[in-house]
């Protein structure tokens, strides 16, 4: 429908930003980077959206606190470590923010911060103070600086992920470009994992938050990979402005906007879920039919969420009960009678369910179609004209392996 066209940059793509990635020792027994630093040649319009848990890490105080302003600079991440319910997490947060500032010769209240890995444990500033002046070093605003930024926000994922895509707004060229971590504890409610977004449209604060606010629910909210909402969840978008588009609420340009917003947030939640702890397979539940839109929503991440019929794909079988069971509890008041399901993937599509109901199939077809590693359930409950995707990831023996020694 848009005129999107994927180009290499990641988070770095858009005009006005670099990136860099570092190892600065918060993960004491390994080597890999674990700091990343985003700089924006400019003070940007910034937005945010943040976890629901009642418990939530130090930093998304501060980055409530640094974006009541709407503007933005920096953002400054480390994996290894939640900072949360750690001693003097708020003012480590804010004291990273001033050795950014610092390095970066910008305000110290226009950079947020943000943190992953094994809550409840005791950060240091050490690792900082010695890793941002490198991480400052190294900023580039090429590939390789947001591949590298990218990589160091990681945790248990098996790969890094990056996003950036092109598109036109009023004549002119405009970008926008992603990173994202998440592999476990992931049941996003108003935000997901960390997500970094930045793009080179001109867009005021309050108009920004408000994009992001509207696409949050159909995309990051559907993502599920083992019904464990993070205490850290954080997403940021930040606008430079700097490709000279403008856009304003209720025109075509900022419909377009919001389209590429919902571009990058649809192929990063795939990412997010199909990288899933111990995951082999994405899975992907497309509701149609259903009579409203929450309800469709409701019954699409109710499907995904099931640890049962997780374990099912996992195996292959075909269990479409465990499909109808999960829209069974879904809450809200919908019919489920009419409610059919076919099971998609690359090798094909099997029938299983009609009106609720046993619809004869191939077993053999069946376990063909669910050995690959994208699979689709189609969901038609037959009752309206509304649709939702949600996305996660089967349950496999790795998983419970992955969970049992995080934190060696």
């Amino acid at each position: 429908m848009e005129n999107f066209k994927s180009i290499p940059g990641g988070i770095c793509a858009p005009a006005g930003f670099s990136a860099a990635g570092v190892h600065c020792g918060i993960r004491h027994n390994h080597s890999k980077l674990d700091l990343a630093l985003i700089k924006a040649d400019v003070r940007c319009a910034g937005a945010g959206c943040y976890t629901t848990n009642k418990v939530y890490g130090a930093p998304i105080t501060v980055d409530r606190e640094h974006l009541k302003d709407g503007y933005a600079q920096a953002i400054v991440v480390n994996s290894g470590n939640a900072n949360t319910c750690a001693p003097n997490g708020i003012e480590l947060a804010k004291e990273t923010c001033e050795i950014v500032a610092n390095e970066l010769g910008i305000s110290a209240d226009d950079v947020l911060p943000a943190s992953t890995g094994v809550i409840g444990q005791a950060m240091s500033i050490e690792p900082f103070a010695k890793g941002i002046p490198a991480a400052a070093a190294k900023l580039a605003a090429t590939d390789a600086g947001s591949h590298d930024a990218a990589t160091a926000i990681m945790t248990t994922d098996t790969h890094s992920k990056e996003v950036a895509i092109e598109f036109p707004i009023g004549g002119k060229t405009c970008r926008m470009g992603a990173i994202a971590k998440g592999s476990g504890m992931i049941h996003p409610n108003m935000a997901t994992m960390l997500l970094f977004i930045t793009t080179d449209v001109k867009v005021e604060p309050a108009v920004l938050q408000a994009a992001l606010s509207s696409v949050v629910p159909a995309t990051f909210n559907q993502i599920s990979v083992d019904g464990d909402t993070s205490t850290n969840d954080t997403v940021l978008l930040l606008a430079s402005g700097l490709s000279g588009a403008e856009v304003q609420p209720g025109t075509a340009d900022y419909d377009t906007f919001v389209a590429a917003l919902t571009q990058v947030a649809e192929q990063l939640s795939r990412e997010l879920a199909g990288d899933g702890e111990g995951a082999t397979k994405l899975l992907e539940c497309i509701v149609t039919g259903a009579p409203d839109l929450l309800t469709a929503r409701a019954v699409s991440k109710s499907v995904i969420h099931s640890s049962l019929f997780k374990a099912a794909m996992f195996g292959a079988d075909a269990n479409w009960g465990r499909v109808l069971c999960a829209i069974g509890y879904t809450p809200g008041d919908f019919d489920i009678s009419k409610t059919a399901v076919r099971l998609k993937s690359k090798a094909g599509e099997v029938f299983v369910c009609e009106n609720a109901a046993y619809h004869p199939y191939s077993e053999d077809e069946a376990a063909k179609v669910l050995k690959e590693d994208e699979i689709q359930i189609l969901v038609d409950l037959g009752s309206g004209d509304f649709t939702a995707k949600a996305w996660g990831c089967d349950l496999t023996y790795d998983y419970v392996k992955i969970n049992g020694d995080y934190r060696t």
